[in-house]
């Protein structure tokens, strides 16, 4: 199997013998993993793999925002990896520290809108500030969005929802028969953007690691064995062609998709 861009068209490509149509995924969520073994492999300490890391994130967000993407979820520090060793914590948090003041401004220049999702008041005052003030400058920006998962966990965004349904029917703001799918999903992480179209995990891993449990029930997923700082343009350009190839049925069959499109 082979690519390569259509000359004809840009968001068609030769697959085999076959033209594909490049589907642009509304919202893309991706674990970025494998930071921690590219810098081992150099013999370099794990926070130069994260700093690396960083310049993957640059890169990803700036096709996403060219490609026409709408949503952009990282994963950046899970609710688990507080086990980590206390020192590559500590330097973690000093990187996300630094990240947010130095690339702030540069996101709200390319219209980025940043958030930051999961349970943030765990965090150092100093580390929320920075979040306050980051998302605050962004917040009216309509290209991207891109939602940093720091301190997430996806049975923790389900138990938080279900914790503001249970407080709402105490108080009487809706009964018990008002609790449904879409009522769950409202109650969830950024409520107002789509579900994830496709979910990238790097660094050769094949589960989503308690990462957004819920809204992943429909997503196409896509495993890669590239370390996140190895993961660039042509990488993203890979999944997508793979998301491309896939026929989303949810539910239905494909003769009945077919019918609906021929209709």
């Amino acid at each position: 199997m082979f690519f390569k861009r259509s000359k004809k068209n840009e968001n068609r490509i030769l697959q085999g013998r076959e033209i594909l149509e490049l589907k642009t995924p509304e919202h893309i969520a991706i674990i970025m993993d494998g930071n921690g073994r590219w810098a081992k492999q150099r013999n370099m300490p794990r926070v130069a793999g994260h700093r690396s890391g960083v310049e993957s994130v640059r890169r990803t967000v700036s096709e996403c925002g060219k490609r026409g993407v709408k949503a952009l979820t990282l994963f950046a520090f899970s609710s688990e990896n507080w086990r980590r060793p206390e020192k590559e914590v500590s330097l973690l948090m000093e990187l996300f520290i630094s990240v947010l003041k130095s690339e702030a401004k540069k996101l709200h220049k390319n219209n980025v809108r940043l958030r930051v999702v999961g349970d943030t008041s765990a965090f150092s005052d100093k580390l929320q500030q920075r979040i306050k003030d980051a998302t605050e400058l962004t917040k009216d920006n309509t290209g991207l969005v891109l939602n940093i998962a720091a301190n997430y966990g996806g049975r923790w965004d389900v138990m938080n929802a279900m914790k503001k349904i249970v407080a709402k029917v105490q108080n009487g703001e809706i009964s018990l028969d008002d609790v449904n799918e879409d009522l769950m999903y409202e109650n969830l992480s950024f409520p107002d953007l789509p579900e994830p179209d496709l979910f990238i995990r790097t660094g050769g891993e094949s589960r989503i690691s308690n990462f957004l449990l819920w809204h992943l029930a429909y997503t196409e997923l896509y495993f890669t064995d590239e370390l996140w700082p190895d993961f660039d343009e042509n990488s993203l350009e890979k999944a997508i062609i793979s998301f491309s190839s896939r026929q989303r049925r949810f539910g239905k069959t494909g003769d009945q998709l077919e019918s609906e499109a021929g209709a």
